[in-house]
C-alpha cells in the first residue's frame, strides 16, 4: 500500500496521539520502536518507521506485515479492522478553514517577504514578485532551491501549501506540495 495514502497518514497520526509524541527525529523513531516492542512483543526497525513517516527515502509501498503490526500496536486485531474503524469514524472530507492563520498573495506588495516553515525542520524565505509569483530567497532542509520561482494564491497554517508553475533548478514548470502531511507550521511576514 502507498505510504502516503489517507489510511496510512491517519495511522501515523493515531500512533503519535497514542504515544503522546510527534515522531520527527531519530530519537523519536527509537522511542517508537521501543513502544511497539512493549505493546506487541514484536520488533520493528527504526529504518522501516523512518521510511513510513517519510523521514528517509525508501520504497513507496508499505508492507502488509508492517501495517498489521502498527494496527495491533494501537489495539486493533488487524489492519483490516483498523481501516474498517476509520471508515466508520472518519470526519467529513470538506470543512471551512475558520481558525487558521492565512495570508493572501493579493494582500502583499511587491518586495514583501514571507518566512514559511513546515515539519520536520524545513524553512523558506520567499519574496513576492507580484501577480501571485514568488522567488525563493533562502531555503533550509528542503528540496526547493534559492532562485526557484512559483505561483501561489494563499498560505494557510495547518494546511499543505500547493504551489504551481514551480521553476526548480531550471527545469520545466511543475506543481509541488509543501508540508503534505501536517501542513505549514508557521507563516511570518518579514
Amino acid at each position: 500500500m502507498k505510504k502516503n495514502c489517507p489510511e496510512i497518514l491517519q495511522l501515523r497520526r493515531d500512533i503519535e496521539k497514542s504515544v503522546q509524541r510527534s515522531i520527527n527525529t531519530p530519537a523519536d523513531f527509537d522511542f517508537l520502536s521501543g513502544v511497539i516492542w512493549e505493546r506487541t512483543k514484536t520488533s520493528i526497525s527504526t529504518s522501516t518507521l523512518k521510511r513510513l513517516w517519510g523521514y528517509i527515502d525508501g520504497a513507496d509501498n508499505t508492507r502488509q506485515c508492517t501495517l498489521e503490526l502498527l494496527s495491533k500496536m494501537l489495539g486493533f486485531k488487524s489492519w483490516e479492522a483498523y481501516t474498517k474503524y476509520l471508515a466508520v469514524t472518519s470526519p467529513e472530507q470538506s470543512d471551512f478553514l475558520t481558525n487558521s492563520f492565512h495570508i493572501y498573495s493579493e494582500d502583499l506588495k511587491v518586495g514583501d517577504k514571507l518566512e514559511i516553515k513546515w515539519m520536520p525542520n524545513r524553512k523558506c524565505t520567499i519574496e513576492y514578485l507580484g501577480k501571485c509569483k514568488f522567488l525563493i530567497k533562502e531555503a533550509e532542509n528542503t528540496k526547493l532551491l534559492v532562485g526557484d520561482t512559483f505561483y501561489c494564491r494563499f498560505f494557510i497554517t495547518g494546511q499543505p501549501l500547493y504551489i504551481d508553475n514551480l521553476i526548480h533548478n531550471g527545469a520545466a514548470p511543475t506543481a509541488y506540495v509543501i508540508g503534505k502531511r501536517e501542513g505549514l507550521t508557521s507563516i511570518e511576514k518579514k
